[in-house]
This record gives structure tokens, C-alpha cells and sequence, in this order.
């Protein structure tokens, strides 16, 4: 199963059907959300996952509130009376946390979706309407969480790992919070790794580029039988870096008879190509 379907399983699995206003709070979320159609007197709940379809069956259920149950294909669909759905509470007179969290449960099982975390982070939920997405999306702010909301249609979005972790504790999924984490520690820990090993390659390469040239300055000069006539701290530096190509300028600098620093050192070698240089001109 995706990341996804393990999420929707889990919260398909939380008993709250011994909370009434906590049913009903969560069916409210699902008619939110962009599965929900009305056609005449009826509301059509539409969706691919039986995991949805199957908590839905039984809140309705819970609540002694009549539907029918409809499979086409592969789409589950369950269609109830609007009449039956207006004995619910309205979604503005909502105040109670846990009331709230299950309208947001609610969504994220009739629309939402997770992927794989350990391909990309990316969290979304399609509401029916843009009302719908704003009124969501503040209740979900309130928890603590931030979510951006798409300008093109009515969908809710998070791509950040950490706000993924605290979106999915506050509708309940506390096993795949743990799961997520584990996941996004690992892919974080590799992703580190690579950074610093390509900040050390990076490193590496403008070491060795910097050498050759060097060197070549250097090798320039003896070729000219200029070398000798340089000062000695020059000659000093020179030798080493033709001795040593491979290593750092700090690393050269404590080589030194008089160890200095790096910017002794580059300070030094730039005298050695400017001094070469100047050569090439007059040649």
C-alpha cells in the first residue's frame, strides 16, 4: 500500500463512535471536502478509496443517518439526502478542539493525500469550494500548522517535512508520525552526507586547480633559471607547493620553517605568479 492508503487505514481505525458531536464533526469534514457533489435533493460522496468510503459507511451509520451505498467500477460512492446531512451541526458554530481536529480529519480522509516521504514531502487536500479551503485552512493555523493554499483551485498544500509531522499528529495518525519521522531522519541524514561531500569535492577541485597553476608558475620560472633570484620566504613556499600539489594552503603554510597562516600563504604564492607573469610579458 502507498504512504498514503497506511495514513487513511490508521485513522480509519480511531473509535470515536461514542462521541456524537466528534461524528459529527468528522462527517462535516468529509462534506467539505472536493469528493462531495450535490445533484437535486441528494449529496453524492465519491471516491476511489475504500479506506474513505468505509469510515464514512459507519459514521453515517453511527449516527442512524440513511445513505446508499453505491460501487461503479472502481469508484465508491455514497449518497445520502440532504435533508438527512442538514440535522448536523453548522461548521461555524465549532469551537471544541477535538470537534475541530475531526473536521480536519474528516477532509484529509474524504480528499487528502500524502506522498511518499521518501521521494518528496507533499501533503494536499481538495476542498469543494474556495470557502471551503479558507475555512479549513484556518483551523488547521490555529493548531500550529502552515499550509499554503493554491491560487488555481481549492486546494490546501504543505511541503515542508516538519509542518507534514505536525499536520498529521493533529488528526490522530500518531503511528504514521512516527513512521514520517523515520523517514524524513534518514533522508535528511543522506541528504547532509551528499551536501558535504559535494562541499568537500567542490573544495578538492579548487585545491587542485589552484596547484596546477601554481606549479606551473613555479616550474615557469625555473625553466627561465628566474627561481634562484627570488627571495628565499618565495623559494621556501615554491618548493613545498611542488613537493606537496595536493594539499591545502593552510596545511603548506604549517609545513614552513615559520609555519603561517592561509592568507600568508596565498598571500606568498601570489607574489610567485605575479612575479611570473611579469616575466612571461617582458619574454
Amino acid at each position: 500500500m502507498s504512504f498514503s492508503s497506511n495514513v487513511k487505514e490508521e485513522l480509519g481505525k480511531i473509535n470515536i463512535y461514542n462521541k456524537k458531536e466528534i461524528v459529527e464533526a468528522e462527517i462535516l469534514g468529509y462534506m467539505l471536502s472536493g469528493n462531495t457533489t450535490v445533484e437535486d435533493d441528494y449529496i453524492y460522496f465519491i471516491t476511489e478509496n475504500e479506506f474513505n468510503i468505509e469510515r464514512l459507511y459507519k459514521l453515517l451509520f453511527n449516527l442512524k443517518i440513511d445513505y446508499e451505498p453505491e460501487t461503479r467500477r472502481k469508484v465508491y460512492v455514497a449518497k445520502v439526502k440532504k435533508e438527512e446531512l442538514s440535522k448536523l451541526k453548522r461548521e461555524e458554530t465549532i469551537s471544541d478542539e477535538e470537534e475541530l481536529k475531526a473536521i480536519v480529519r474528516g477532509a484529509f480522509l474524504g480528499s487528502g493525500s500524502i506522498n511518499d516521504p521518501n521521494k518528496k514531502y507533499h501533503l494536499e487536500i481538495l476542498l469543494k469550494s474556495r470557502d471551503n479551503a479558507m475555512y479549513l485552512q484556518n483551523i488547521i493555523k490555529m493548531f500550529g500548522v502552515k499550509t499554503k493554499l493554491l491560487e488555481s483551485n481549492n486546494t490546501i498544500y504543505i511541503k515542508e517535512g516538519e509542518e507534514i509531522s505536525k499536520f498529521l499528529a493533529l488528526i490522530g495518525a500518531t503511528k504514521s508520525v512516527l513512521s514520517f519521522e523515520e523517514i524524513r531522519v534518514l533522508r535528511d541524514t543522506r541528504n547532509n552526507v551528499n551536501r558535504l561531500v559535494n562541499c568537500e569535492t567542490a573544495n578538492l577541485n579548487k585545491i587542485v586547480n589552484a596547484s596546477v597553476k601554481q606549479i606551473e608558475d613555479i616550474k615557469f620560472l625555473k625553466k627561465m633559471k628566474k627561481f634562484d633570484s627570488m627571495p628565499d620566504y618565495l623559494v621556501e613556499i615554491a618548493e613545498l607547493r611542488l613537493e606537496n600539489p595536493e594539499i591545502s594552503l593552510k596545511e603548506l603554510g604549517q609545513m614552513l620553517e615559520n609555519p603561517i597562516g592561509k592568507s600568508g600563504v596565498n598571500h606568498r604564492l601570489k607574489k610567485i605568479q605575479e612575479y611570473a607573469d611579469e616575466i612571461r610579458k617582458g619574454s
